[in-house]
């Protein structure tokens, strides 16, 4: 953006008067929450007070005070004759003033006092509009359910043994993580035994397990700029100090992550290398070489997210850091099972049995039964190779789709938006050449029955960009929703 004054401080930061919570602490967690969602990414300038009190309708005497609140916190830093900007590193100043005051656990509604979060809010946004991009998801349409439901209902009625059901249960359970820690070191170069692997109901509750069991508060955590939101919040609900690494053309700014670990100790860098979101950048092999050297020299932890990996399109599909861990510095999460129904897939963590022992004690707490037949149909579908022929036809639809897609970008927005063609996933990350806002761009492509979810937006003083998945969309609907795109951007820059 050409100017702090055209951000759309109004979508993100949302007050509300008739809450027993003071504004000017309303103020502090929703420019908080903006920041560490990447809606104010480091750098960014800000407004002045007097304008920006005028935008959010507050007076500015609430505002200076929650700005010295932000500031004392470390989340903004104020340079004479210069502005006020986001920081890269929270300082964390006093940490006393992240604990939930009096006035967030009260509540004039309920009869008891409670702690609020204020980074665990759901992004998540619905839409009945006919048209609707997302940040790439499978189309569920392609799922094969009458198999899937046959297999269940002959598990289902198994004969009846003598066994007791958690003898059952466990015998199950091995079998199904023999045959998926299998899967896994064939299709991903990764060496793991059972010993090696947990599974968990989703990629999410793997994630934050992981994350229970590696970080404490005020450990640093260094991610990729821009991120993933979702991670990004778990991450940072474990009270540690988020440090923010940019990412270049190919991949994240290995010199940058080498200089805040010759002055922080850091203690896990999150990273997707594969298929970084939302860039869709896959990180080099020069790079990759550099990550895995750094973690050995500095000890930090590579926490690496591979949750796209079964949606490749070529023959020799990149493998992940994993692969090639020699000094057990990597901590593998994954997603299976994605282009299946929400209850059939899974999430997995593989690492050094004894760090996967320690995630059992609490997955013990979360998790405590296992669904034995979806485990059993899972094992059947591996071991009868159900799975690859499910993947190798999947592939063939969605690089199908991908290469409409492309083509459809390139014959309605051409000279309007910069983008590369990813080897991989179900979104394709898009530069828009000319500067507009965002906000504005939702809501004309509403108007005209096409629906942008404000995760797949991300603007900042010098980016103006979009990831546009199209893993759920047939051709027709393609069509008719990059024309709305090409038609409301036409609108916004006439504006």
């Amino acid at each position: 953006m050409d100017s702090p004054v055209e951000i759309p401080f109004k979508s993100f930061i949302q007050l509300k008067p008739e809450e027993s919570t003071a504004i000017y602490l309303q103020l502090v967690f929703e420019f908080i929450k903006a920041i560490q969602t990447g809606f104010l990414p480091e750098g960014t300038k800000l407004p002045g007070t007097r304008i920006l009190c005028k935008v959010l309708s507050v007076n500015r005497n609430t505002l200076i005070k929650a700005f010295q609140d932000l500031e004392s916190q470390g989340w903004i830093e104020t340079l004479p004759n210069k502005g006020t900007f986001i920081l890269s590193q929270q300082k964390q100043k006093n940490k006393a003033e992240f604990t939930i005051s009096k006035e967030q656990n009260s509540s004039d509604n309920v009869g008891f006092s409670f702690q609020r979060s204020t980074i665990l809010e759901s992004p998540i946004e619905n839409s009945n509009l006919p048209y609707q991009f997302n940040d790439g998801t499978p189309d569920l349409r392609l799922v094969q359910t009458d198999v899937l439901a046959r297999l269940y209902v002959s598990k289902l009625k198994r004969r009846k043994t003598s066994k007791t059901y958690e003898q059952i249960e466990l015998r199950s359970h091995l079998n199904f993580k023999t045959h998926f820690s299998n899967y896994l070191n064939l299709t991903r170069g990764i060496r793991i035994s059972t010993s090696n692997l947990l599974t968990a109901s989703s990629h999410e509750i793997a994630l934050y397990l992981v994350t229970k069991v590696l970080i404490a508060p005020e450990d640093k955590v260094a991610v990729a700029s821009p991120g993933y939101y979702m991670s990004n919040m778990t991450l940072t609900n474990t009270e540690a100090q988020i440090i923010s690494i940019p990412v270049n053309e190919d991949g994240i700014d290995t010199k940058r992550l080498k200089e805040i670990c010759e002055t922080s100790k850091i203690r896990i860098l999150y990273l997707t290398s594969n298929y970084h979101y939302p860039t869709t950048i896959s990180l080099s092999a020069k790079k990759r070489i550099e990550v895995l050297e750094l973690a050995n020299q500095y000890g930090f932890v590579i926490l690496e997210d591979d949750y796209d990996f079964d949606f490749h399109y070529d023959n020799n599909p990149v493998l992940p850091l994993a692969a090639f861990d020699s000094n057990q510095k990597v901590v593998y999460i994954g997603s299976f099972g994605r282009s299946l129904p929400s209850g059939f897939s899974y999430g997995f963590v593989a690492a050094p049995a004894e760090f996967i022992k320690e995630l059992e004690k609490h997955q013990n707490i979360l998790e405590p039964r296992i669904d034995v037949i979806k485990e059993q149909v899972l094992t059947e579908w591996i071991t009868e190779g159900e799975v690859h022929r499910l993947s190798k036809k999947n592939k063939k639809t969605y690089k199908e789709r991908r290469d409409y897609f492309v083509s459809l970008l390139n014959e309605k927005l051409k000279g309007k938006i910069k983008f590369k063609i990813p080897p991989r996933g179900l979104a394709i990350w898009v530069e828009w050449l000319d500067h507009f806002n965002l906000i504005q761009f939702q809501k004309e492509c509403a108007n005209n029955g096409l629906f942008l979810p404000k995760t797949i937006l991300y603007q900042t003083k010098n980016l103006t960009a979009t990831r546009l998945g199209f893993g759920h969309l047939e051709k027709e609907e393609m069509d008719k929703a990059v024309s709305i795109l090409s038609q409301s951007l036409e609108i916004i820059l006439d504006k």
